[in-house]
């Protein structure tokens, strides 16, 4: 894993999961790292799906760029995003204003959460 923050767990977790061989990606990498800054109270990651295929295991990423935001231990956003900054900026507002948001069902989205609060690079 490469840029993050150190928060709290019951932060915002921002994770953006891409492909180093995706232009779409390296030309968003930018973007997500601007929008980074706007947000220091979450914590930013960008993994390589091809780097880290362990730790996303058992889930498949086929399309780029996928976005999972997480407060707490609770996914509450796993989906492909339009690579462009205004639309990260608005799905993080909307989460750090949601008082009563639900969880994604998902099981295995859950366990990444979990693995990715428990890693420590």
């Amino acid at each position: 894993m490469s840029q993050e923050f150190i928060s709290p767990p019951s932060a915002l977790l921002v994770v953006c999961l891409c492909a180093d061989w995706c232009g779409v990606c390296r030309d968003y990498r930018e973007r997500f790292a601007q929008v980074q800054a706007s947000f220091p109270q979450a914590r930013f990651l960008w993994i390589d799906v091809e780097d880290e295929a362990d730790l996303l295991h058992p889930l498949d990423v086929e399309n780029f760029p996928t976005l999972l935001l997480a407060v707490g231990n609770e996914p509450r956003f796993f989906g492909t995003l339009t690579p462009q900054a205004q639309t990260l900026e608005r799905l993080i507002r909307a989460q750090l204003e949601a008082t009563a948001a639900c969880a994604l069902a998902d099981p295995q989205v859950a366990q990444l959460v979990a693995r990715l609060r428990a890693a420590k690079t």
